[in-house]
């Protein structure tokens, strides 16, 4: 994803309103590994800007995902989860919190064999990595 200043750029260039609120939002996904819900984009951002509204929220990740600045995925965590990093990667995802993290694997050997595709062509490979954490092992082993 850019920065936040050339977000607004591209926004500006685009025919597309440049808000307080839309900046706050681009700062706001700056840098975000937790792959946050526009919930809680809007969570983080509301705090300091109570003018915002979820709406808002919605509309400006949906922007920039058809623009693609940031990937909407869904890891079947319960809400759509927004990602900032475009660059083709892999993901670690915890069954009991949630949590989400990038990881870069080389999965160049994972085929789906042709008598079993059915004519569907494949363009793209996500791989999901389902465990648990570190914060839930630890916890598990304490007996919380």
């Amino acid at each position: 994803m850019r920065t936040p200043e050339e977000l607004t750029t591209l926004f500006r260039g685009t025919g597309r309103k440049v808000t307080p609120q839309r900046q706050r939002i681009f700062r706001a996904l700056d840098n975000n590994l937790r792959h946050p819900t526009a919930e809680g984009v809007y969570g983080d951002i509301v705090v300091d800007m109570p003018t915002v509204s979820l709406r808002t929220v919605y509309q400006t990740l949906a922007e920039l995902t058809e623009l693609g600045e940031i990937n909407k995925i869904d890891l079947g965590t319960g809400s759509a989860r927004f990602d900032p990093n475009v660059e083709p990667h892999h993901h670690l995802v915890c069954d009991d919190c949630g949590a989400i993290r990038d990881v870069t694997a080389n999965t160049t050997e994972v085929r789906v064999p042709s008598h079993q595709r059915g004519g569907f062509r494949v363009e793209e490979t996500e791989v999901v990595f389902r465990g648990r954490c570190r914060d839930c092992l630890s916890k598990s082993s304490t007996g919380e």
